[in-house]
């Protein structure tokens, strides 16, 4: 699997999910899950083939959050699995279907282990401070992501509090690729808004 820039996570977009998926395929997203918390396994279904709906023919990979079956049921191009999730293993053994398999660590210890479990993509982070989760997990800060992103063979995607204050500095230490949440999924315009974090990480890449 190759690195693929901007990443985003879906979580209560401003302007809901259907409308923030189109501007993701619009603006030609590589990677796009779905991250839907405390709502019914039967509502993320809905949402989830709403949104396999838009990104279907697309350049945009559509990933499901934790939950493999309904990534499996919606037709999903993947999952992403936390530490306390599903494993790997047997998330592949049970729906072969799914082509891409992600995985959170928070930590050195975590990335280092994930080798041996071999996922498609690793996320590091977070790399800063993030409202996003109930019990957030220690800040990394941007070293410890590089040196994250450093001990896999996979693509690593620095995630947590990324935003265009932040993102040069990301792009500048040699990060290739990273999530986007509150920075799109807040915005009136998210299309805009991707356009918009591309172009300063583009910049970046050419400062660095």
């Amino acid at each position: 699997m190759n690195d693929f820039g901007l990443y985003l996570v879906m979580t209560d977009p401003a302007v809901g999910y259907a409308r923030c998926a189109e501007a993701a395929v619009a603006a030609k997203v590589k990677m796009l899950q779905l991250r839907m918390k405390h709502v019914s396994r039967a509502q993320i279904l809905e949402t989830a083939k709403t949104v396999r709906s838009i990104t279907r023919g697309s350049e945009t990979n559509f990933i499901v959050n934790d939950d493999p079956s309904i990534a499996a049921e919606c037709g999903a191009d993947g999952v992403h699995l936390g530490q306390d999730d599903m494993t790997i293993d047997e998330a592949r053994r049970l729906y072969p279907e799914l082509k891409i398999f992600g995985l959170s660590t928070h930590n050195l210890h975590q990335a280092k282990e994930s080798i041996a479990i071999n996922p498609d993509y690793i996320g590091t982070g977070p790399v800063f401070p993030t409202p996003t989760k109930e019990i957030p997990d220690p800040t990394l800060g941007i070293a410890d992501a590089v040196k994250m992103a450093d001990l896999v063979s996979v693509p690593a995607v620095a995630i947590g509090g990324i935003n265009a204050n932040n993102i040069a500095d990301v792009i500048k230490s040699g990060i290739r690729n990273f999530a986007i949440v509150r920075a799109v999924c807040a915005a009136d315009n998210p299309y805009e808004a991707i356009i918009s974090l591309n172009e300063i990480a583009a910049k970046a890449r050419e400062e660095s």
